[in-house]
C-alpha cells in the first residue's frame, strides 16, 4: 500500500491547525459548556417560560364575524358582480386582495421567545461541531492494534451526529409553526364564521410554547452530557477513549484517572 507523502509545510500547518483545535475544544469543555449550562438552566426558570395558564398566551384576532343577514346579501350581490364583469383580469385582481379585516400580527409573546431562541441553536450547533471534528482526530488507526477503541469512538461519533441531525431540525421546527399559523388565520380570515379555525391558532401557539421549552432543555442537556474535562472517557463508562497518538494506555481517560489533564497532549 502506498505511503502518502506530505510536505513538511503542510504538515506544519496541519499541526497548527490541530493543536489550535484542540485548545479551542479544551476551552468549550472546561469553561464555556457550563456557562451555557448555567445560562439555559436559568432561563428555564425564568417567568417567560413558566406560564401556568396557556390561556394567557393568546393572541388577539383581529377578524371580525360577519352578521349571516349582511354576509348573505353580499354574497348575493357578489355574485350579480360575476356575472355582469366579464373582465378577468379584473377578477384577478379581486382575488388578489387581502381580507377586510386587515394584517394580522404574529404572537408577541412567542416571537421574543424564539428572538432568544434560535441563536442558542446556531450556537450549539457551531460548537458540537468543533467538538466532533475534535474527536474525529482522536480515532486511531486500526493497524495500531486498538479496534476496540476505535469503534467505541466512532460510537461516540455516531451519537454526536445524531445529536447535531436533531439540533438542525429544531430550524424546520421554527418554520413549520409560523406556516401552519400563517395558514390557520388566512382561513379564519376567510371563513370568519368558523370558530374552530380561530381556536387552531391558539393551539398552534400553545404547542410552539411547549415545544420552545423543550428544545431548551434539549439545548442545555447537550452541552451537560458533553461538558467536564473527562468527557471523552466518560462518554461511555467502563470503556476508556484512546487517545489518536499514545494508544489506549495514555487515553484522555487514563489521565483523567491519574490526576491529568485529559487535554493535555493536544499540544
Amino acid at each position: 500500500m502506498a505511503t502518502l507523502r506530505v510536505q513538511p509545510e503542510a504538515q506544519a500547518k496541519v499541526d497548527v491547525f490541530r493543536e489550535d483545535l484542540c485548545t479551542k475544544t479544551e476551552n468549550l469543555l472546561g469553561s464555556y459548556f457550563p456557562k451555557k449550562i448555567s445560562e439555559l438552566d436559568a432561563f428555564l426558570k425564568e417567568p417567560a417560560l413558566n406560564e401556568a395558564n396557556l390561556s394567557n398566551l393568546k393572541a388577539p384576532l383581529d377578524i371580525p364575524v360577519p352578521d349571516p343577514v349582511k354576509e348573505k346579501e353580499k354574497e348575493e350581490r357578489k355574485k350579480q358582480q360575476e356575472k355582469e364583469d366579464k373582465d378577468e383580469k379584473k377578477k384577478g385582481e379581486d382575488e388578489d386582495k387581502g381580507p377586510p379585516c386587515g394584517p394580522v400580527n404574529c404572537n408577541e409573546k412567542i416571537v421574543v421567545l424564539l428572538q432568544r431562541l434560535k441563536p442558542e441553536i446556531k450556537d450549539v450547533i457551531e460548537q458540537l461541531n468543533l467538538v466532533t471534528t475534535w474527536l474525529q482526530l482522536q480515532i486511531p488507526r486500526i493497524e495500531d492494534g486498538n479496534n476496540f477503541g476505535v469503534a467505541v469512538q466512532e460510537k461516540v461519533f455516531e451519537l454526536m451526529t445524531a445529536l447535531h441531525t436533531k439540533l438542525e431540525g429544531f430550524h424546520t421546527q421554527i418554520s413549520k409553526y409560523f406556516s401552519e399559523r400563517g395558514d390557520a388565520v388566512a382561513k379564519a380570515a376567510k371563513q370568519p364564521h368558523v370558530g374552530d379555525y380561530r381556536q387552531l391558532v391558539h393551539e398552534l401557539d400553545e404547542a410552539e410554547y411547549r415545544d420552545i421549552r423543550l428544545m431548551v432543555m434539549e439545548i442545555r442537556n447537550a452541552y451537560v452530557s458533553r461538558e467536564g474535562q473527562g468527557w471523552a472517557g466518560t462518554a461511555f463508562p467502563g470503556h476508556p477513549l484512546p487517545d489518536a497518538r499514545q494508544g489506549v494506555k495514555g487515553s484522555r481517560a487514563h489521565k483523567a484517572r491519574n490526576g491529568e489533564h485529559p487535554l493535555g497532549a493536544c499540544g
